[in-house]
């Protein structure tokens, strides 16, 4: 009954060839691998959840008044858009679950990204041949950034309304074309006109969702053609990729993750509280809390903000440029720039621009590791100036000697980061030694009395990564010539 339409399909399309080798395709066995695939399923349940969410949404400022069960809220006069997400949360069915897993999925989305950005940086992935493929997934992240911006600012709670109005003063520190920019976007002054909801909805629901999944799509394009990178072992070369096929070994793990990865966000959606938008209250351009903080994929930028000197160049009555664009738009401009530009600077340090399928460990290249360090440090201090004042306050720390802390640590720790790194990956390229278990040896049982014995020193150049004996169901793959 199947065999027929199979076959018809088959005699015209030569579709058996096409499928064989697919379901022959091999991955490298490495856990680090899947970070990229935990960022699929995160996004699998962003699109699922958020077309559920997007039933129960209003994206409009018209002013209504509350009558819904909340009590602390009831005749508490917000816009619509508050009002649906207020009534999504709590009256609802399964509306809180839903809005919650939205939420942890997108950080999870997020986090996933930039994880598996700084492995493809470390391990050299971004190399030829693959330098394409390294800045569709850095487009990638700075969409999805983008994307939970919006997602959050759709609510018009405090914390979401501030968040729009930061967003607005830097859009009019930018020189020259800033007020047009923010016009444009906002259709007037903020909190601009009624249209700006339906835009941001527009763009948040549909152009960048429509955008992501194209660039994942063809992120995973050119990955099957050029085929996984893979770590230095037994029987590895630039030629080959040895791990286990697609099917029947892989799918099933595949599918294990992506039943993980939900569970995980939905059990996370149901018993881990995030963002309760009744408690911070609906948006007013006169109140304002320290109390409420963004996103984490945001803190880089709130806090840059913060510690930012107070300078602003002005010739006569004119601004040249307002002080809100050096942190909120000119560092992640320069951050992502320097991401972009980072296969052309690796090259340019190496002086190799030959293929490269396998992978360096951090200590195979140690100016490389340790300039990364260096970057890494110093977008993670504002990071971490954004995330601690509330430790701080609690502490009893000065206001002001936090920030001056910070604007220190921002000049000198990117530097001193560097020196720490370089000096550690250069000792381990040494001795070649891993950090945690390079001292212990193999140790075995030589008798059911407990009697052990350390036959020698771990060796990953020669057992293979992560010390594992090489599985019987792996097999090894053809890696294209370079033409």
């Amino acid at each position: 009954m199947i065999g027929d339409p199979v076959r018809f399909v088959d005699e015209r399309l030569n579709t058996a060839s096409l499928v064989r080798k697919a379901l022959r395709y091999v991955f490298p066995d490495h856990w680090s691998f899947m970070l990229g695939e935990i960022a699929l399923y995160a996004f699998l349940v962003l699109v699922g959840t958020g077309i559920f969410l997007a039933f129960n949404y209003v994206p409009s400022d018209a002013e209504t008044v509350y009558r819904g069960t909340y009590e602390p809220l009831r005749g508490t006069p917000m816009s619509e858009a508050y009002k649906s997400v207020v009534d999504l949360s709590l009256d609802v069915p399964a509306g809180l679950l839903i809005r919650q897993t939205h939420h942890w999925a997108a950080n999870v989305f997020i986090a996933a990204i930039v994880l598996h950005l700084v492995r493809i940086l470390f391990t050299g992935a971004f190399r030829k041949p693959r330098e394409i493929n390294y800045w569709i997934g850095l487009t990638m992240l700075a969409v999805a950034i983008l994307e939970g911006f919006l997602g959050y600012s759709l609510i018009d709670d405090l914390l979401s309304g501030m968040g729009l109005a930061i967003a607005y003063s830097v859009a009019l520190a930018t020189p020259v074309i800033g007020a047009d920019v923010a016009l444009l976007i906002w259709g007037g002054e903020y909190p601009g006109a009624t249209v700006f909801w339906d835009r941001i909805f527009t763009v948040h629901i549909l152009i960048l969702p429509l955008l992501l999944a194209g660039l994942i799509s063809l992120h995973m394009l050119i990955l099957t053609k050029q085929h996984h990178t893979q770590f230095p072992g037994p029987k590895r070369t630039e030629r080959n990729v040895v791990g286990t096929p697609l099917w029947p070994g892989y799918a099933l793990r595949s599918l294990g993750l992506l039943f993980a990865t939900a569970g995980v966000l939905f059990l996370l959606g149901g018993l881990v509280q995030i963002n309760p938008v009744w408690l911070w209250g609906p948006y007013e351009p006169y109140l304002s809390t320290n109390a409420a903080q963004p996103d984490w994929y945001l803190g880089w930028l709130i806090g840059g903000l913060r510690i930012m000197p107070p300078l602003e160049p002005v010739i006569g009555d004119y601004t040249l440029v307002g002080n809100a664009f050096f942190m909120g738009a000119l560092f992640p401009l320069v951050a992502f720039g320097v991401l972009y530009l980072w296969p052309l600077i690796d090259r340019r340090w190496s002086g190799a621009g030959e293929r490269h399928e396998l992978l360096d460990r951090p200590r195979d290249n140690p100016r490389r590791s340790a300039a990364l360090v260096a970057f890494l440090t110093w977008v993670a201090i504002p990071f971490v100036a954004g995330a601690t004042d509330r430790v701080f306050y609690r502490l009893g720390v000065p206001y002001d000697l936090q920030i001056w802390a910070f604007r220190v640590l921002f000049v000198v720790g990117p530097f001193l980061a560097w020196l720490v790194a370089r000096r550690i990956f250069e000792d381990l390229h040494d001795r070649d030694a891993h950090p945690l278990r390079g001292w212990t040896g193999r140790v075995v049982q030589r008798n059911a009395r407990g009697g052990f014995e350390t036959l020698g020193a771990y060796d990953g150049r020669t057992r293979g990564e992560g010390g594992a004996e090489r599985d019987e169901a792996t097999v090894a793959a053809d890696v294209p010539a370079e033409r």
